[in-house]
């Protein structure tokens, strides 16, 4: 058992092989789909909830887990003879995950007294907060103590980067993001709408006019922001393998990757761009 217990969330959207071999503990996000309520990746899989997307009229809710989701994983890893958790969340500003974590520590302190759990506001989402935990996870298999995964933490927050685009604005639009007129336009314009995050907060990074002309602007960014160096970096998409590999060989042409992965958003993230979503979470190294 490693000394250090990682837990995330569903929609970090790691790879099931990389969840499995590095021990990452997850707790599911929740879809409220009309008057179901489904757990994100227990009770709906990708596949079938983008499949459903395609035809949707109305956009889910959806809500993160609460203190007693995370409590409960806190005291199975303790019943299992963990001392120490990281729990690794998406941006603060961005959903309740990190604030309900944190609400679940007066319990942890006051039923598992002997128990250290840090939470930790990545300030990202998606492969972005995946990253994050991967990486803490490696190291607690190192033997690497919960002090030396902090740090790389520390370290890693502010280097590692988000870029996406939609296929289409329409779920955007559905959700009440952007206004009629602008959905309008750009289904007319076929404008690829290049998003990213900057603190926590999602920000528009620009547009595009096709989607190849999206991956060059992606790939310029990158250029841009590590200043060739190399990279470790993941393909996100949301029914979308076609086109993922595309912007796979766009960006690995231009950039020097040391790692890189294809994985899908979790239907609980896949909720606000919908399928046809493309985009890679990627942070500079120094190997």
């Amino acid at each position: 058992m490693n000394k250090v217990a990682i837990v995330t969330d569903s929609i970090a959207s790691i790879p099931e092989n990389f969840l499995q071999s590095l021990k990452i503990h997850t707790v599911a996000y929740y879809i409220h789909r009309g008057q179901e309520v489904l757990r994100d990746l227990v009770t709906i899989n990708r596949e079938e909830f983008f499949t459903w997307m395609k035809t949707a009229t109305t956009v889910p809710q959806t809500a993160s887990p609460g203190p007693g989701d995370y409590f409960t994983l806190y005291q199975k890893l303790a019943d299992e003879g963990t001392k120490e958790i990281v729990s690794i969340h998406m941006s603060s500003k961005g959903s309740g995950a990190y604030q309900a974590a944190r609400a679940a520590l007066p319990m942890v302190k006051e039923q598992l007294p002997s128990l250290k759990v840090e939470v930790i506001d990545t300030l990202s989402v998606s492969m972005g907060q995946g990253w994050i935990a991967l990486e803490a996870a490696r190291a607690a298999m190192d033997g690497k103590s919960l002090k030396e995964i902090l740090q790389l933490i520390t370290r890693m927050i502010p280097v590692t980067k988000m870029i996406q685009t939609a296929d289409t604005l329409k779920y955007l639009y559905m959700g009440g993001r952007i206004g009629k007129a602008k959905h309008l336009v750009g289904s007319l314009l076929n404008i690829k709408p290049l998003i990213g995050m900057e603190n926590g907060l999602i920000v528009a990074l620009g547009t595009a006019r096709s989607q190849a002309k999206a991956y060059q602007s992606m790939g310029d960014m990158i250029e841009q922001s590590i200043h060739n160096g190399k990279i470790k970096i993941a393909y996100v998409h949301a029914a979308a393998k076609e086109e993922i590999l595309r912007l796979k060989e766009e960006i690995e042409s231009r950039v020097q990757v040391v790692e890189s992965m294809i994985t899908e958003l979790s239907p609980a993230l896949g909720v606000h761009s919908g399928p046809g979503t493309t985009g890679l979470c990627y942070y500079p190294v120094s190997e």
